[in-house]
């Protein structure tokens, strides 16, 4: 017979890191609602924006391209998580999507970075369903600009954020193609949107400023 619970016994934390997200049941998703993920790296992993952090999350992105039933349409690097916005058919194949994603990436940076092994991703992603066109307007400007919310862009001299997919999104007030991006720059791979959320909906609130700041609760 077992005793009970013991001290010390469940889960335990990743590279230090305490698992935050409670472990229930993921909601249904209707294939016409993306989905805002965040996922967050492990305190010892190192910045993500840097330029081998960038590689292995392109990498990551271009072994998701042969899905069918999952497409990341944006995405954004910040320097201890990265956003996502993303298309599943259902919350079987967003739950896969992801996981696959988060392997792929963590093989690639655990081997960049050489001396480093264990779990990249301590914790389970955060994910918000978009079901309106607001929602979905909102999610654009929160991911694309999100640089902004923690002040990556202070003394920068591009419009755009380059550790994100903002030069590939049609939806800016501004042309904002025509700035200097870094040398040797390479887009991340992703994949056109196809829900009408993300094509047409979300514009009937407006288009997006370059400018915009995300705030702590969007």
């Amino acid at each position: 017979m077992h005793g009970g619970s013991r001290e010390g016994a469940g889960r335990k934390p990743a590279n230090g890191v305490k698992a935050g997200m409670p472990h229930v049941a993921r909601p249904k998703l209707s294939r016409h609602h993306p989905v805002h993920i965040t996922v967050r790296v492990a305190r010892d992993v190192e910045r993500l924006r840097k330029r081998r952090a960038y590689q292995c999350v392109s990498w990551a992105l271009i072994r998701m391209h042969a899905r069918e039933d999952f497409r990341i349409v944006h995405v954004s690097i910040q320097s201890n998580h990265v956003h996502l916005l993303v298309e599943a058919h259902d919350e079987r194949a967003l739950s896969r999507g992801v996981r696959a994603f988060e392997i792929s990436f963590a093989r690639r940076i655990n081997r960049a970075m050489r001396t480093r092994k264990g779990r990249v991703f301590p914790d389970r992603y955060h994910a918000r369903q978009i079901k309106t066109p607001r929602q979905a307007r909102s999610a654009f400007a929160y991911v694309l600009n999100n640089w902004r919310k923690h002040r990556e862009d202070v003394g920068r001299s591009w419009r755009l954020d380059p550790y994100s997919t903002a030069i590939a999104f049609e939806g800016w007030k501004h042309h904002a193609r025509p700035f200097r991006w870094p040398r040797d720059y390479e887009a991340l791979p992703v994949r056109f949107p196809t829900c009408w959320l993300l094509t047409e909906g979300w514009r009937k609130h407006g288009l997006v400023g370059i400018d915009e700041r995300p705030g702590p609760s969007e």
